[in-house]
């Protein structure tokens, strides 16, 4: 039997060595994204940011069609300006009829499948640029936990519905610390809990009206974060929003080592006719995750963004956007800003 069995696996072996050899080596291509903008922001707390602001990674892909029809293939972003890790996202990916794995430091499910308001200036509202012009919370209805080593299964498409779920074993990403604490990611030993992430989406498309719904949550120690988004388009207009909720003891925050509860949502309609593209998007947050005064208070915010293409690759973009932030045992802020520039995709 002992022999057999040396026999099988060494023909297994064989057998996979030679499909490997009879596909294509894995050639890595060069692309990415490159923004540069140019802005006014007039705050009532602070200084006035920078007037310029840059944006760039360079990506190299690669991958290979194994002879039994699955690709295999890598991602490794790197970053142009960065104070910590250069290296944004790596991992390795599998695709096939079963659907797409993904191993590595890269977005949970929930955060890659969520659906936001349409938005198409530099500036943005849900996860956007705001922070980077005015001292104000950030909108984010996606999930805040960053590049991180991680494994992720996608389902394929079914009729319109597609599933994700994540899991990673440590709580720390890419340059941050945990909270309450100065212990920077290294890559080696998970000093926080486990996060399970998973996602529900559905994409359609009825009579020229295309819908799209996503419902997401993830699970960080003894804290949660549920939320959804819905994008319904018809003509040239697309309108949609999402909305996010997180328990207070999720654990991530910038300011109070205890944070409130946070709900936040954004709300948007967008316009696209050829060449150009216009939006409007609003947002609101209660949070208890802020990083000035105790941590908690309440932001709204607006966003008119324009975009015009260019050409192949090349588009010009702007935003002319407006905020009122109101923090908790600190001054309020609120005020106004515009940025115009150049972003480039290769």
């Amino acid at each position: 039997m002992k022999k057999i069995l040396i026999a099988s696996s060494a023909l297994v072996a064989v057998t996979f060595a030679g499909q490997a050899q009879a596909s294509e080596p894995i050639k890595l291509s060069v692309g990415g994204y490159m923004n540069q903008w140019a802005g006014y922001a007039d705050q009532e707390v602070g200084d006035r940011n920078n007037a310029f602001q840059s944006d760039t990674e360079i990506h190299f892909k690669g991958s290979t069609i194994l002879d039994n029809g699955i690709e295999v293939g890598a991602v490794v972003e790197l970053e142009g300006e960065t104070s910590s890790d250069q290296v944004d996202e790596q991992y390795l990916y599998i695709n096939g009829n079963f659907g797409r794995i993904e191993m590595g430091k890269n977005d949970s499910a929930a955060d890659s499948m969520q659906i936001v308001a349409p938005a198409v200036g530099p500036v943005g509202i849900n996860d956007g640029d705001l922070d980077i012009w005015v001292n104000a919370y950030l909108i984010d209805t996606t999930i805040p936990t960053g590049d991180q080593n991680r494994v992720t299964y996608f389902t394929p498409s079914l009729g319109g519905f597609r599933a994700g779920v994540s899991f990673a074993d440590d709580s720390n990403r890419n340059g941050a610390t945990e909270v309450g604490g100065s212990t920077s990611y290294n890559n080696t030993n998970g000093s926080g809990d486990n996060i399970v992430s998973g996602a529900l989406e559905y994409t359609g498309d009825f009579n020229g009206i295309s819908l799209g719904v996503s419902a997401i949550g993830e699970n960080w120690g003894e804290g949660n974060l549920v939320g959804g988004g819905l994008n319904v388009g018809f003509g040239n207009f697309t309108v949609g929003g999402s909305y996010s909720h997180t328990d207070d003891d999720y654990g991530f925050s910038e300011g109070s080592s205890d944070p409130d509860d946070t709900d936040q949502f954004d709300i948007g309609v967008s316009y696209e006719m050829d060449a150009a593209a216009v939006s409007l998007t609003y947002g609101y947050a209660e949070y208890g995750n802020g990083s000035r005064g105790d941590g908690t208070g309440e932001i709204s915010t607006a966003d008119l963004g324009l975009a015009y293409t260019l050409g192949a690759g090349v588009a010009w973009k702007s935003s002319v956007f407006w905020f009122d932030d109101e923090v908790d045992g600190a001054e309020d802020n609120d005020g106004y800003g515009v940025v115009t520039g150049f972003a480039l995709t290769f």
